[in-house]
């Protein structure tokens, strides 16, 4: 594709309160947008999370790889953000060129509650306030408690315990609400069984990445009624093959950054039932997940598309850099209406929190 200019663009969004889960505490999302335009300019917009809590490369790589994209047009040896940014510009581009204008039909998908670690009292009252606000299922980062004094040092003087907070939720939200939980990876795979086991009766709709390995997965499934889903473990289509091999999960997760763009997105999800969520990422990267949920319907496992997508965490961004973009509305993240994306910039809002 020849490109006129491009702009690679880091940034950072605060959140409302801090984001707290077992890999860590974040006050801010640092993100990079990747603007790209063509001669008769139309732009197209990307957007990178790097995801250095997980062990991936930092904003500073990000920076430089999408550089360097810039100048050479190829996505060979880029890393996931930044492979998900440039494929994301270049079809958003695409998409703006060949529609002349947004279609009428309104366009959503439903989406889960984001509860992050707490004391129960505290996650029940958040799980209320979002459940007034029209949602159903309700996704709690577990973990923190294991991984306090290591990940998470914020928590050495908060109550945390992963078992009370699922209760704590299921008694103020009622048992026709859906209840999923993610570990991130901070148990160990006894105390997983035996956790899992104790969370049994609260009725869990899935448990997500308790466990670090697809072969303690594998094990752990064969212990528990509680459906698994993958997260960390299955980042590429190799892993999802593995994984399904080994009856590992009934389900994974995809974040865009983490394995590299939409493509990427349902060629896993041909080979594994799955859910969108997001890596908490802006408004571009939200556009474009919310998009491959929409796809999914054309995978080989569209009888899972009940399953809500960890989309609407939008809402726990004090600020944005978005004029135009989703909205949640009734537990339903809606699709902009405009060509490609459909998401437009706030010049002054992303100057503001440019980095």
């Amino acid at each position: 594709m020849q490109l006129a200019s491009a702009e690679v663009i880091p940034y950072a969004l605060p959140f409302k309160e801090p984001y707290v889960t077992a890999r860590g505490v974040l006050e801010r999302r640092e993100m990079v947008l990747l603007r790209i335009r063509d001669a008769d300019g139309v732009v197209g917009l990307g957007e990178a999370v790097p995801l250095s809590l997980r062990g991936g490369v930092g904003l500073r790589e990000v920076v430089a790889e999408l550089e360097a994209w810039v100048e050479r047009q190829t996505t060979e040896g880029l890393s996931a953000p930044s492979l998900c940014a440039a494929t994301t510009a270049e079809a958003d581009l695409l998409g703006r060129r060949v529609t002349d204008q947004g279609g009428g039909e309104d366009e959503a998908v439903p989406c889960n509650a984001t509860l992050v670690a707490g004391e129960p009292e505290a996650v029940a009252a958040d799980a209320e306030r979002w459940a007034a606000d029209g949602f159903s299922t309700f996704k709690l980062k577990l973990g923190a408690e294991s991984a306090r004094g290591r990940a998470v040092p914020d928590l050495s003087r908060t109550r945390v315990d992963d078992v009370e907070q699922v209760r704590a939720v299921r008694e103020a939200i009622g048992p026709s609400a859906r209840i999923r939980v993610d570990v991130n990876a901070a148990w160990n795979l006894e105390s997983a069984k035996r956790r899992l086991g104790e969370l049994e009766p609260c009725g869990i709709e899935l448990a997500e990445q308790p466990v670090e390995t697809l072969e303690e997965m594998a094990e752990l499934a064969a212990a528990t009624s509680i459906p698994l889903a993958a997260d960390e473990s299955v980042a590429s289509l190799e892993e999802a093959e593995h994984a399904a091999s080994l009856g590992a999960c009934a389900y994974t997760g995809i974040k865009l950054s983490k394995v590299g763009g939409p493509e990427a997105a349902l060629a896993i999800a041909d080979v594994l039932p799955a859910f969108i969520t997001s890596a908490l990422d802006g408004p571009v990267g939200i556009a474009a997940g919310a998009q491959v949920a929409l796809s999914l319907a054309e995978t080989t496992h569209p009888e899972r598309l009940h399953l809500a997508h960890g989309l609407a965490t939008q809402r726990l961004f004090a600020e944005t850099i978005a004029s135009v973009e989703c909205e949640l509305r009734d537990g339903m993240l809606h699709l902009p209406p405009g060509p490609g994306l459909g998401v437009e910039i706030d010049e002054e809002a992303l100057q503001a929190h440019r980095i």
